[in-house]
């Protein structure tokens, strides 16, 4: 939400700005769809498109254009390798992105204003973008998030404005505080459950976004349907524990895993298994949770499952990188 905060700001003042925006990616392209880059017309600039030489010459583009007055959406493929012999970003990593450069004028302020004003009622509100610029409502297409391009003025663009993935944190003690403020970091959208309301390193979370005093025989309901979610269990005792996590194991989440050792670990399979809970229930979570990397603390806990996080959110992202383990 920075870059919009950032653009209404602008705007408001009657600085007019160019937001560069990537519509889609390829291969090992450093900005993915999504990445925003504000110049404004005062010097200033806010977000970024993936850096290095690329992200340089765009800005130096989108200063050129600032001054010549653009009022359309303009779109610019880069390829980051030497085989093309047009619009090479200069960088080798590969891959290639495709790049809107999208004006704003201050009689836009409004616009932004109500996208923003939008985002406040509800997180899953949309933009839409295509030739003509952006917009607040389209067709029945630009309802949901996708990108379709037929030639350049034949496209269209939709994202959710807020672009965080969600993560529920059930359990507001030490690890789940260290968890938060790792999570915050990590720019996810942080929902903090616990059953004890006078708890104080609930009460004195900061780092999470929504605080819920929970009733744990609900936690299925309270999460609802989330696919795209990641949960990760860590209550009190191990009785809260096993409570939440017989309603999760079965549901679709982006990553489920829960705190705890080994031992605790088995204990719990063994008697979920005893009371006729299938074993392909569970297989898909992460139990014990977090990468092995002999962590002691709150904070080294935070660290190691905050990684196994980022592991499995861009498991199928292209890096750019060949893996060869040895033996």
């Amino acid at each position: 939400m920075n870059n919009w905060l950032f653009i209404h700001e602008k705007l408001r003042a009657s600085v007019p700005v160019i937001v560069l925006w990537v519509l889609d990616s390829e291969g090992s392209s450093p900005g993915r769809r999504g990445f925003k880059m504000v110049v404004a017309g005062d010097g200033q600039f806010s977000g970024t498109i993936g850096g290095g030489m690329m992200e340089h010459k765009m800005v130096e583009k989108a200063r050129s254009l600032l001054n010549t007055g653009l009022r359309s959406v303009l779109l610019q493929r880069q390829y980051h390798d030497k085989s093309h012999q047009r619009d090479q970003s200069g960088m080798i990593c590969s891959g290639s992105q495709l790049i809107a450069f999208v004006p704003l004028q201050p009689e836009q302020a409004d616009l932004v204003g109500n996208l923003l004003a939008a985002f406040a009622e509800r997180r899953d509100t949309l933009v839409a973008l295509n030739p003509e610029g952006i917009a607040t409502t389209g067709s029945p297409a630009e309802r949901i998030a996708h990108f379709t391009y037929e030639d350049e003025d034949h496209w269209s663009y939709a994202e959710r404005l807020d672009q965080r993935p969600v993560i529920h944190i059930i359990g507001a003690g030490h690890v789940g505080r260290a968890l938060s403020q790792q999570m915050t970091l990590l720019n996810f959208y942080i929902k903090l459950y616990d059953n004890r309301p006078a708890l104080n390193t609930f009460l004195e979370n900061s780092f999470a976004h929504e605080k819920i005093v929970a009733d744990y025989e609900k936690m299925e309901e309270l999460i609802g349907d989330a696919p795209d979610d990641f949960v990760v269990i860590m209550t009190f005792g191990y009785r809260d524990d096993k409570t939440v996590f017989r309603q999760l194991a079965g549901r679709r989440f982006r990553y489920l895993g829960m705190l705890g050792s080994e031992v605790k670990t088995i204990t719990l399979i063994r008697e979920l298994g005893q009371e006729g809970l299938p074993a392909d229930t569970w297989e898909h979570c992460f139990v014990p949770v977090g990468l092995p990397i002999y962590s002691k603390t709150a904070a080294e806990i935070a660290v190691s499952i905050a990684a196994e996080i980022i592991r499995e959110k861009n498991r199928d992202l292209p890096t750019g990188r060949n893996y060869v383990t040895s033996e």
